[in-house]
């Protein structure tokens, strides 16, 4: 017996839909593969599947369970696809009814109970299933807000893997997560900084006024304890504010790094402030499955490097692309990804 459910995966900061597949076969030798270039994490799922199921009073008798993430070339990696692939086992063995399952898609990690725990990239994840014209996305609570800022798509806050289920069926009706995105706006756009906690320094303080004003980089050379640091971490207090477009480009870079800690956006402008001993695939990026780096982090905000002769030679030199270009583009073996990287660099250093 064979069964559909709809998720999606990360690449880059956008979302990508995947077709979980599930077969069960009732014969032969036990076995429980996960195909379709799924890491670590991705395989370890079946496990935590299987005492989700359990623990929640669900039967699979299934001796052969075979799942598939189509599309199978592009690299799965995360724990989001317990979820669905849960569900994927329920609709295949008869428990639920298929009727649903092309109209929402799911995402969310399991914990052996049947909790669904957040995952990251809910905000882009949305926007592509959108995009998709599916009618609704299961999200873990924790991720409601977040997904909801995406007008036109349901967002279903699914706190355990029964309510999932009930959900789908038609047992339980779950009223979809909603936010008012411009009062949300200016709720977060507050700092806890100003510019205007700085006395003196009139000159550093002037160059920093024309460094934003003109969006220019700025390197600021002075004594310890002179206040370069504190005047860097007010600086974006003074570029303009944020505008709706811009913070959902930058919420997007958070989001895919797991970096909203329960907020919904990002409203100010960012400040990121690597210390000197960061390599270049954490400044910029990278990895087997590339992720962005504090340049992306950054994106619309102001990059601060302090103490600047003691970054490494080779980290400073991979900056020349993004501050040029805006972008940073990862080429790895299965393929390039490009992230955004529109900042601000200021930095600092000793005479």
């Amino acid at each position: 017996m064979q069964a559909t459910v709809l998720s999606s995966t990360l690449q880059g900061i956008d979302g990508l839909l995947v077709e979980v597949e599930v077969d069960l076969a009732f014969g032969g030798l036990a076995r429980f593969p996960v195909v379709g270039l799924a890491a670590g994490a991705v395989k370890e799922s079946k496990d935590r599947v299987r005492a989700a199921l359990k623990n929640g009073g669900y039967k699979v008798y299934a001796k052969r369970i075979t799942v598939n993430l189509a599309p199978a070339d592009v690299k799965k990696d995360g724990a989001a696809f317990d979820l669905p692939i849960a569900l994927g086992m329920l609709a295949a063995s008869g428990q639920l009814p298929k009727r649903l399952l092309q109209a929402y898609a799911s995402v969310g990690e399991l914990s052996l109970d049947g909790r669904v725990k957040a995952v990251r990239g809910a905000l882009p994840i949305a926007a592509a299933m959108r995009s998709k014209g599916l009618r609704g996305l299961l999200v873990p609570p924790d991720n409601a807000r977040e997904a909801a800022v995406i007008e036109g798509i349901e967002v279903i806050p699914v706190a355990t893997l029964t309510e999932a289920f009930e959900f789908l069926r038609g047992d339980r009706p779950i009223e979809p997560a909603r936010v008012d995105v411009d009062a949300l706006f200016r709720a977060e756009a507050r700092t806890h900084v100003d510019f205007s906690d700085v006395r003196g320094q009139d000159a550093a303080k002037r160059a920093l006024e024309v460094a934003a004003a003109g969006g220019h980089n700025v390197i600021m050379v002075g004594p310890p304890g002179t206040g370069k640091t504190m005047l860097a971490k007010r600086l974006p207090t003074i570029l303009p504010p944020l505008t709706l477009e811009e913070s959902l480009e930058a919420t997007r870079v958070h989001s895919v790094l797991g970096l909203m800690d329960g907020g919904s956006l990002v409203a100010t402008r960012p400040f990121r402030a690597p210390h000197h001993t960061i390599s270049d695939a954490g400044l910029v990026g990278g990895g087997s499955v590339p992720r962005p780096g504090e340049v992306s982090l950054a994106h619309h905000g102001v990059l601060f490097l302090d103490e600047l002769p003691e970054f490494r030679k080779n980290v400073l030199e991979v900056l020349r692309q993004p501050l040029e270009e805006r972008r940073i583009t990862i080429a790895r073996a299965v393929g390039a990804v490009s992230f955004p990287a529109n900042l601000m660099l200021v930095a600092a250093m000793n005479p």
